[in-house]
């Protein structure tokens, strides 16, 4: 993991985490220069690294929403994240727990729903195969990070409002982007969540971004501080969205033309938005990937509890017809047989 690359100053957020493998390397470019965003690059090589040119990075600063979008009037004005104030990366920076929180507030704020609150994004890199402990206990490879999305202390505008998160991504043209949602039987890692979210292009080929229907209103999270998470459907984004420069840096003009950007508003709450409201705490949790994403399988305890509810039935089933039918036999073998 490394901070800000060849550029000693903290006013600026940029983390460069590079994955090596066998014959490959992934790098994660994540970075609070304009609206929070994640560079993905996957090369083909053990060597691969990252140049970067901090004078033409920090020289554009575009950034803004359209206002014409749909169903415009459910909204309040957009917090747009390209305007907000980032504190310094380098000091939540964990090397040892692969950690570091970008967190920010709005450089204007005329409402004050900041005023004793924060929006941050914690990034989690993985050197091996496993499980999350805290909920929603996402399962992770080598291959991906995870991402939180955290509001803290931020005040509703409304008495039923609930908050929204615009993800957009940029892919080169012609890579077919889905959005798919799989639901399961099994809740074991996650208690009352059946169904998980799946956002990518051809898995060998593209990264991913993948979900459980679920964020959490607490730092540590329980069964009962679930809050309901949605999606809406995927669409192309025909409008304008916050600039990020390490997107601009590294497509150059060409996003929305020559690259494909895809959108989805995820939405946090019920109508109500009640969860929110007493606790003030909202936590969304995403794995960032490439290749294919992982897959949840029946655990071992699980497997040995359906076999004996399965087993245990058709045991008794089968000895008891072996005992009919011997009682049978022995109940008729007492009399002679009769010609």
């Amino acid at each position: 993991m490394q901070y800000n690359p060849g550029w000693n100053n903290s006013s600026v957020n940029l983390l460069h985490v590079r994955a090596v493998g066998p014959s490959d390397t992934l790098h994660y470019i994540w970075s609070s220069i304009g609206a929070p965003a994640v560079l993905l690059v996957a090369t083909e090589s053990r060597t691969s690294s990252l140049g970067i040119n901090w004078t033409q990075l920090l020289s554009s600063a575009p950034a803004g929403y359209s206002e014409a979008q749909t169903l415009e009037e459910l909204f309040y004005p957009t917090y747009d994240l390209s305007d907000f104030s980032w504190d310094s990366v380098n000091h939540t920076l964990n090397h040892t727990a692969l950690m570091a929180e970008f967190t920010g507030t709005p450089a204007a704020d005329p409402s004050g729903s900041f005023s004793n609150g924060s929006l941050a994004f914690r990034v989690t890199a993985y050197e091996a195969s496993g499980r999350d402990r805290p909920l929603p206990s996402l399962l992770h490879t080598a291959n991906s990070s995870k991402v939180e999305f955290v509001l803290a202390g931020v005040a509703p505008r409304g008495n039923s409002s609930q908050f929204v998160l615009e993800v957009a991504t940029v892919e080169e043209t012609g890579v077919v982007q889905k959005l798919r949602s799989a639901r399961s039987i099994d809740d074991e890692y996650t208690p009352t969540i059946f169904e998980v979210s799946h956002w990518g292009g051809r898995p060998s080929m593209s990264g991913f971004l993948q979900w459980k229907a679920t964020a959490y209103g607490s730092q540590t999270p329980r069964r009962e501080d679930n809050i309901q998470c949605r999606s809406r459907g995927l669409q192309a984004a025909n409008w304008t969205l916050p600039v990020s420069s390490v997107v601009r840096a590294y497509f150059g003009e060409g996003v929305g033309s020559t690259y494909t950007v895809s959108a989805i508003n995820i939405s946090f709450g019920g109508e109500d938005g009640k969860v929110y409201q007493e606790k003030r705490y909202l936590s969304w949790s995403a794995l960032l990937g490439f290749g294919q994403p992982p897959k949840d399988t029946f655990s071992p305890l699980v497997i040995s509890i359906m076999a004996v509810a399965l087993g245990t039935p058709m045991g008794m089933l089968l000895v008891g017809s072996c005992l009919v039918l011997l009682a049978q036999r022995k109940r008729y073998s007492e009399y002679e047989p009769i010609n």
